[in-house]
């Protein structure tokens, strides 16, 4: 960086986006299971930071003196600070949990531990263990194997110290991994006098302890749960006799056996137990290693059980039908005659899965391109791409298989698309496709008609429920030609093609975002109004960063909705007092980037696949679309000025990364994700129900 005053550090920031969610887990206004689950969603965050972002910065350390000319700061001085910051986050953490402990109690929820059980309890459960959990263990005597396990990033274990009562010296240890893959993380116990019991996984494995040890003479058992979280970045060779399935498959499989990052434990474990264990997998000193609870791999509580009454959860939202597509009417029809616009998870995605499943059979459909990125365990897209394929229709993936931890499903994913006959391309070499794109071509008159849908969100039924996105769908052949030009570089990656209406990276996104903001200076320097209203995940580039506080200086107003990190510092005198930017974190991911310009009163609306981060502009394939349809950008606006009027869920940011939740003009308390919702229905939007099915206008499985 060439000022660090400036910007502010990307793993910092990203801190604070994290405790954001911790903000949401402490709020006692939020429901208490659904505070619950964001302590689950705080974890599964963290756990992802620690494999890739500590994991580079630990790299980074070998590079010595270099690092700082490399990167701009010293990683040693950031993984510290990072270090500070999550321990203190952990103890919040414990805080919060234990109170949540309480209300659940309140609410005669009970999460006990095998020294709470009663006698009926503590039988059922060693029947429960010895139905369902023992045959899935694996204890591993530690003191009698030369070489330490190799403990998987994934999982947790059980550390355990058995030794003899009144003879100290007489001690061994063992290992046991908990099942958590295989079995649920939470059993619940027969209910009593109304009150509902619930056991974890790793609790009804310390009940067992002697069952399980019952060959050894020991008689103490002292279990306590650590986990490991190992550098998951992937190491793709050069070697060109293997194909790039290959490559990735046995990158995969190397994650596993990565370098330790962070060494997470219960902070009341013996002394000579943890010594031991650090000395085994190498881990010095504190370097990242973390005393926590008794409880660890917290992501699991994104999945607990829906029990108690109703008020413990947020009520579930009837995502509404589009009023252009709630009939039964043809969606090629429909988009002859107007753009459409779906906005998840408050609009259904299953019009998404309508439109494939019609053009799986109709018999001028002539071919189906898609890019997936991420898709659902059970994907209703790939059905429905396999029945097209089996209808006759060419269908092309692009599969991605090198989007982050989803990896090994997009292997399984394209091996089983392939089998089903169709044409599957991984991606671009060098460039991860990250664009969300889908091209249907349509016999009409003799002629091919295009009709594209271009999306800020992945093709998953199953993140469209949680994930906040924009979603277009367009006949205009201004838009659809060009995304017939992407397909086209993706089928032969030496054809690139002028484009006009889309912005791709890393071809032009940078350089055309650049010529917005400097077409904003100009107007504003000759005295005109001049505004840019951004919405992203992350903003991070500090090109683009630069651009904006150039901007600012020149005075152009910069509205800025950023979820996640932010290295620019809002609202600094002499530097940024005309930019202010909010983050919004509610119970929908806010995920879209919308992008509006004012240009003199002509606007400028995008939406977009990319943050603007080094990735998304210059190494990936990312795909940025204008919205030409007046009533869609005025829908597009109305909800980003809603979200500018959030005083719920909204923080305010700065420098000192204070996290205030922000306080607007009016009394009126206005959560904007509540008011989107009102809003869509306003216009016309038909509710359904999520417990019943949406009923689709073609069977789900055609021959």
């Amino acid at each position: 960086m060439d000022n660090p005053e400036k910007y502010i550090n990307r793993e910092i920031s990203w801190l604070a986006f994290n405790e954001r969610v911790l903000q949401e887990a402490s709020d006692s206004n939020v429901p208490v299971l659904e505070r619950l689950r964001f302590l689950g969603i705080f974890s599964n965050n963290q756990d992802e930071f620690f494999k890739v972002r500590i994991a580079t910065l630990r790299r980074l350390l070998t590079l010595g003196k270099r690092a700082k000319a490399t990167i701009h700061y010293k990683p040693k001085k950031i993984l510290a600070e990072v270090q500070k910051t999550v321990i203190r986050q952990g103890k919040w953490f414990e805080e919060i949990y234990n109170d949540i402990h309480q209300q659940l109690q309140q609410n005669n929820i009970y999460i006990i531990n095998e020294k709470q059980l009663t006698a009926e309890q503590g039988q059922f459960v060693k029947n429960y263990f010895i139905e369902n959990v023992r045959p899935s263990l694996v204890p591993i005597m530690l003191n009698q194997v030369k070489l330490f396990p190799a403990l998987q990033g994934k999982a947790i274990y059980l550390a355990i110290r058995l030794s003899v009562r009144n003879k100290p010296s007489l001690k061994q240890f063992a290992l046991v991994e908990i099942p958590s893959d295989e079995q649920d993380r939470f059993v619940i116990l027969p209910s009593v006098n109304k009150k509902q019991y619930l056991i974890l996984l790793d609790d009804v494995i310390r009940h067992n302890l002697s069952e399980i040890f019952s060959a050894f003479p020991f008689n103490v058992f002292e279990a306590y749960t650590i986990k490991i979280t190992r550098d998951a970045e992937l190491d793709i060779d050069n070697d060109i006799s293997q194909s790039f399935l290959g490559k990735i498959s046995k990158s995969v499989k190397a994650r596993q056996k990565g370098t330790p990052v962070r060494l997470v434990h219960d902070s009341k474990i013996s002394k000579d137990l943890l010594d031991f264990i650090k000395t085994k997998i190498k881990m010095k000193g504190t370097d990242n290693i973390q005393p926590g609870g008794r409880y660890h791999n917290f992501r699991d509580f994104m999945k607990f059980p829906n029990i108690g009454p109703k008020n413990l959860t947020y009520p579930k939202l009837k995502p509404l039908l589009h009023k252009s597509l709630a009939s039964n009417q043809s969606f090629f029809k429909v988009l002859k005659k107007q753009d459409i616009m779906l906005h998840y998870p408050y609009q259904s995605f299953a019009h998404f899965i309508d439109l494939l499943r019609e053009a799986a059979i109709d018999p001028t459909v002539k071919s189906i391109k898609i890019t997936l990125y991420r898709v659902a365990d059970k994907s209703m897209v790939i059905n429905a791409l396999v029945n097209a394929a089996k209808n006759g229709k060419q269908v092309t993936a692009v599969v991605e298989l090198q989007a982050r931890f989803d990896e090994e499903a997009n292997i399984k994913w394209a091996q089983q698309l392939q089998e089903e006959g169709i044409q599957v391309i991984y991606g671009v070499q060098g460039l991860k496709v990250h664009s969300k794109l889908c091209l249907i071509t349509r016999i009409e008159g003799g002629k091919n008609n295009l009709y594209a849908n271009i999306t800020t969100g992945n093709y998953n039924e199953k993140t469209a429920q949680v994930y906040a996105d924009d979603s277009l769908f367009t006949s205009n052949p201004k838009i659809t030609k060009e995304v017939e030009h992407v397909f086209d570089f993706f089928e032969k990656n030496y054809k690139v093609h002028h484009y006009k209406h889309l912005i791709l990276s890393p071809l032009a996104t940078r350089r055309k975002f650049i010529r917005f903001i400097e077409n904003e200076i100009k107007n504003a320097e000759a005295g005109k109004r001049a505004e840019i209203f951004l919405k992203m995940n992350s903003l991070v580039d500090e090109e683009m960063i630069s651009c904006l506080y150039k901007a600012s200086a020149a005075g152009v107003k910069i509205r800025g909705i950023i979820r996640g990190i932010c290295a620019l510092v809002p609202g600094r005198k002499g530097l940024s007092e005309n930019i202010e930017i909010i983050s919004i974190v509610d119970k929908f991911l806010e995920h879209s980037r919308v992008f509006i310009f004012h240009n003199e009163g002509d606007e400028l609306f995008y939406i977009s696949s990319a943050d603007w981060m080094i990735r998304n502009l210059d190494y990936r394939i990312e795909t940025t679309c204008p919205i030409y349809d007046a009533h869609l950008q005025k829908e597009l606006r109305h909800m980003l000025e809603i979200q500018w009027t959030d005083n719920v869920k909204a923080r305010s940011m700065d420098d000192k990364l204070k996290n205030e939740h922000r306080s607007t003009s009016t009394r009126q308390k206005i959560r904007s994700q509540e008011v989107i919702y009102d809003y869509l229905k306003s216009l016309g939007n038909i509710s359904v129900s999520t417990l019943v099915p949406l009923k689709t206008r073609l069977p789900v499985s055609e021959g």
